[in-house]
């Protein structure tokens, strides 16, 4: 089985990498991964490209698309909204395109900022797309290409995983952010400011690679939402960074964190104010158990401490 793998040098693509099954359904499992600029065993394909997406699904003619890649700069997006659509909103399609021709499937991973957060219960897969910012909304586009090119259920090839405040052991998220800060900080005798009007889920890259590859063991189709079980604010997960992180001895002293509203801390994009999702049917399709986040995050620690 032919495995396409976009986003590999990312933290989940990396995760993916090497915890992807090596069999699936009694077959080896080929893994092309991809990058930007290629290298290190991986080919080069730019996701700004849509005539490059197509191109790499004819030449390989894989089973599945796992399109991890994204543009994820939130803020910076409101300014660059050419290219964050191009890569969020037009690759999915030109992918769909592609596959739509040659048979196979696309696991589109997404996001809970495809909502609008407005409401205060956990959003289920089914329900409809409300983004506020150009991010959301381009990620927003991707889904909607996949839904209409390739569709769902029984005889649909595509699939959608949404997930929520993703981070891991490499790459750039906000426990690592959060560790260089706890670090300064402490070393300074001062706080940390993080926001805590904002409700939702940290997921780790581990479980959510899981995820992806029950997905594709089991030949899902349709919206499925992953993220680790529980809900936090930011001001939450940063303050359980500093306990674990000192615990497992990657911290001398974590720094005392003080909550913020969102008013005091102005973005230029919008955030979802409540983005919980609700996992609970998804986890049944998986036949995966729920991990609390702050257990999740413990392992991660231990990664990076590794």
């Amino acid at each position: 089985m032919k495995v396409l793998l976009t986003g590999s040098t990312g933290q989940l693509g990396q995760v993916l990498r090497r915890s992807l099954p090596q069999v699936i359904k009694d077959e080896p499992l080929e893994l092309i991964a991809t990058s930007r600029q290629g290298g290190d065993g991986m080919i080069a394909l730019d996701l700004g490209d849509g005539g490059a997406c197509r191109a790499a699904v004819m030449e390989h003619r894989p089973d599945w698309v796992l399109n991890a890649g994204a543009y994820t700069a939130v803020d910076r997006a409101e300014t660059d909204s050419e290219l964050a659509h191009r890569v969020n909103g037009l690759a999915p399609r030109a992918f769909a395109e592609a596959l739509s021709s040659t048979g196979g499937r696309l696991l589109q991973v997404s996001t809970d900022f495809v909502f609008s957060g407005d409401q205060g219960h956990p959003y289920q897969p089914e329900q409809a797309r409300e983004p506020l910012g150009v991010y959301g909304g381009s990620k927003a586009l991707g889904e909607q290409a996949v839904e209409e090119l390739l569709g769902f259920g029984s005889d649909g090839h595509g699939a959608i995983l949404r997930t929520s405040w993703v981070y891991g052991a490499v790459g750039k998220n906000f426990l690592l952010t959060m560790l260089r800060l706890h670090r300064e900080k402490a070393s300074q005798g001062e706080s940390l400011a993080v926001v805590a009007d904002q409700v939702g889920c940290p997921t780790s890259t581990l479980g959510l690679a899981g995820a992806c590859g029950a997905l594709i063991v089991r030949r899902l189709s349709g919206v499925l939402h992953w993220s680790d079980a529980g809900a936090a604010s930011w001001y939450d997960f940063a303050v359980a960074i500093g306990e674990l992180a000192q615990a497992k001895g990657l911290l001398e002293q974590p720094a005392p964190v003080r909550p913020l509203s969102t008013k005091d801390y102005p973005t230029p994009a919008r955030r979802p104010a409540y983005s919980l999702l609700d996992c609970s049917s998804s986890r049944e399709q998986l036949g995966l158990p729920a991990q609390h986040w702050r257990a999740a995050l413990q392992e991660v620690i231990a990664d990076v401490g590794a």
